[in-house]
């Protein structure tokens, strides 16, 4: 093969013609800087499209196995390290926190107003989800994981253990996305999600974790209410959980091949997350159309001063956070195989991100 051969293979390996993002229905500031335009006018002169996930039938499976070289994932953790557990030529470079309503919902007459009052109560546990590939059935039963771990923190702040409890199973429903049905579809579904509201209702079950606006809605439809307020427990590490702290993740290959364009990626959404400091209700009107929950909803689901901390960071603390995520998950057998969890992460794009944006504010760009 001649050298201009070996030139034109690697040009055409290397071509970057769209930018796909994915985030899961919650505030994030990918989310913000793509409402926005932000994002799409960053790339216009370079030709670049700016897609998502969540409106193409055929890519949207990337939300769960990450094997899309121009893909930056914002979504929940519990993929996102299945994905790595599973081989995912993936790296860590970010992680947020925003607390998203986390509850325990009981029934009116209920005398579960505290976490200690579950002891001896019948939780509901999602069983696992339905999906083609079963190495990806575990890593995909979102519903169980996140009910475990809700469970599991109530608990231990109570002192107690699963032990003091009964887990039912109650049916998840959870289907993966087909080629006939968009990944936004199927990730706004919070009915579908908390089924185990149905059993709660009837008796079956005593109390049901739950999280986001589209389970304040659902709650509200039901006419159950919330026993435990996870939000209010004093101490953050007891709501770890799949968006607590909330991964962004990339294919290694767009790191290595691409990594300006990344890091302008990023500055345009740490450009948002500053933007949205001072617009608070314009964040909740956009998150409506992000997470299709009623405009109170949305509003009790993200509260205290959310909006003003949509940074993404590597800090020891929530670096530490997700460690004790990826531990538990794989101590629940989510995750196929274990894996080096700090040779994962790599800081260097958000580090070059604040720079650029720092220049851009110098330069009058931002």
């Amino acid at each position: 093969m001649t050298a201009p051969q070996q030139l034109d293979q690697q040009t055409v390996a290397t071509a970057l013609d769209n930018i796909w993002f994915t985030r899961c229905p919650v505030p994030t500031a990918t989310g913000l800087a793509y409402k926005l335009g932000w994002l799409g006018d960053e790339f216009a002169n370079d030709k670049i499209a700016i897609d998502t996930l969540q409106e193409n039938r055929d890519l949207g499976r990337h939300h769960y196995d990450h094997d899309l070289p121009s893909l930056i994932r914002e979504g929940g953790n519990i993929l996102a390290l299945a994905a790595r557990a599973q081989g995912a030529r993936t790296r860590l470079i970010g992680l947020t926190w925003i607390e998203e309503w986390q509850a325990i919902l009981v029934r009116p007459d209920s005398a579960i107003r505290e976490p200690k009052d579950l002891k001896g109560k019948r939780l509901a546990l999602p069983d696992w989800n339905e999906h083609a590939l079963a190495s990806h059935q575990r890593g995909t039963s979102i519903a169980r994981g996140m009910s475990l771990q809700g469970y599991r923190g109530v608990l231990h702040y109570a002192g107690l253990t699963f032990d003091d409890v009964e887990l039912v199973e109650v049916p998840s429903n959870r289907k993966n996305p087909t080629r006939t049905e968009n990944l936004e579809s199927h990730l706004q579904d919070g009915l579908r999600l908390w089924r185990g509201i149905d059993y709660l209702v009837q008796g079956k079950v005593d109390a049901v974790y739950v999280k986001g606006a589209s389970a304040v809605d659902a709650a509200r439809a039901a006419g159950v209410v919330v026993g435990i307020d996870l939000d209010r427990l004093p101490d953050p590490g007891y709501r770890v959980n799949n968006g607590t702290p909330r991964p962004i993740t990339v294919h290694e290959d767009f790191i290595n091949n691409h990594f300006d364009s990344l890091v302008r990626f990023l500055a345009q959404t740490l450009r948002a997350a500053d933007w949205a400091v001072d617009h608070e209700a314009d964040v909740h009107r956009i998150l409506q159309g992000e997470t299709r929950g009623s405009s109170s909803a949305v509003v009790e689901a993200y509260r205290d001063d959310f909006h003003k901390k949509l940074h993404p960071d590597l800090s020891p603390q929530r670096l530490a956070w997700f460690e004790q995520q990826k531990k538990s998950l794989w101590l629940h057998g989510f995750l196929e195989n274990d894996f080096d969890f700090a040779d994962w992460v790599d800081p260097r794009p958000l580090e070059a991100a604040h720079e650029l944006l720092q220049l851009w504010r110098q330069g009058g760009k931002a």
